[in-house]
């Protein structure tokens, strides 16, 4: 069967399996607004956290800590501890992290490029329909 046809027979059946599909997986890994950004960060290779706050600017310890963990537990970024004084800890891309970043995350940012004024004017148009700014 072909790729396109697989992708709609999967769409079909979340429509049927909301609670176990596969794309809304997916699509909840961009529900917190950190953590494609982190992601993003960490192509380059490993960092610290700190070089981490530094890359990103504008995000708290706390809203790195909850990405981190997150992303943790999906099983897109490592934690790598070094003993050493004082105490290291790396974090990476994991090979499906890496997927991720290469992959969906590229062609968002590629689609953002082309169309992110539209988009903008888009979410812009209300506000002025309404007299608000």
């Amino acid at each position: 069967m072909s790729e396109g046809g697989r992708d709609c027979e999967e769409l079909v059946a979340c429509e049927e399996l909301v609670a176990d599909c596969r794309l809304r997986a997916a699509t909840d890994l961009f529900a917190h607004t950190w953590d494609p950004v982190v992601l993003v960060a960490l192509r380059p290779g490993p960092r610290r956290r700190r070089e981490l706050r530094v890359a990103i600017g504008g995000l708290s310890d706390k809203a790195l800590t909850e990405a981190l963990h997150r992303l943790g537990a999906q099983g897109l970024v490592s934690r790598h501890a070094v003993a050493q004084a004082p105490p290291r800890v790396d974090y990476a891309l994991t090979p499906l992290g890496q997927s991720l970043v290469d992959g969906p995350i590229r062609a968002l940012g590629d689609w953002i490029t082309d169309h992110g004024d539209e988009l903008l004017a888009a979410q812009d148009a209300p506000a002025k329909r309404s007299g608000t700014s």
